[in-house]
């Protein structure tokens, strides 16, 4: 399966808020909400794909690369849920979206594929690569990001998760340690993830 490229906010209407997806904000469309039958029962199965869509859709990712993720984290000790997000959350093209170099992971899928964005001074073109701690990201044309637009302007630095340190003037990100859990502001519930794969296998 491919990755998505359709309309974005057919998705967050059906899957709620995916700041990694898109950032636009939905407007009220009236008459919509009395057309859903609110009784209607809704099975264990549904539950756990929406899950499991959410975090496909949020990161960006084919249904073979979410597999491979999972398959990762089944075999790396600790919980396998908590593993996943933090090999998710690790991708480069989310960290860059997490520093605010780009509005989204898609933008920020862009300007890794485009050569723009360098790891240690070294260009790097692989959105997902496994960021680590002590790495270091910069852009080569500051000024085609986000990052560089917005330079000199204040960076809110609580958005930005403690994981990663942001140095607006220069234009430069800094990765801290591994992500932890509480961290994530993605509402999911990552071990419905994990069940929905097992019983697949």
């Amino acid at each position: 399966m491919s990755r998505y490229r359709g309309p974005r906010v057919k998705i967050i209407r059906r899957l709620g808020i995916l700041p990694g997806l898109t950032n636009k904000v939905l407007g009220s469309r009236s008459g919509r909400t009395d057309q859903l039958i609110p009784n209607k029962k809704v099975s264990q199965y549904r539950i756990r794909l929406e899950e499991k869509q959410k975090l496909r859709f949020h990161y960006g990712l084919t249904e073979r690369q979410l597999l491979r993720y999972v398959r990762i984290a089944r075999k790396a000790k600790g919980s396998t849920g908590q593993v996943l997000l933090q090999l998710l959350e690790m991708r480069l093209d989310n960290v860059i979206f997490r520093l605010g170099m780009a509005s989204t992971i898609p933008e920020a899928r862009q300007l890794v594929n485009h050569r723009h964005i360098m790891i240690n001074d070294k260009t790097v073109d692989a959105p997902g690569y496994n960021c680590e701690p002590r790495d270091i990201i910069t852009t080569k044309n500051p000024m085609e990001s986000r990052l560089g637009m917005a330079k000199g302007m204040d960076f809110i630095q609580s958005k930005i998760p403690n994981h990663l340190f942001l140095d607006s003037s220069k234009g430069v990100g800094l990765v801290n340690q591994i992500i932890d859990r509480e961290w994530i502001s993605l509402k999911i519930n990552e071990l419905l993830v994990v069940e929905y794969y097992s019983r697949q296998a």
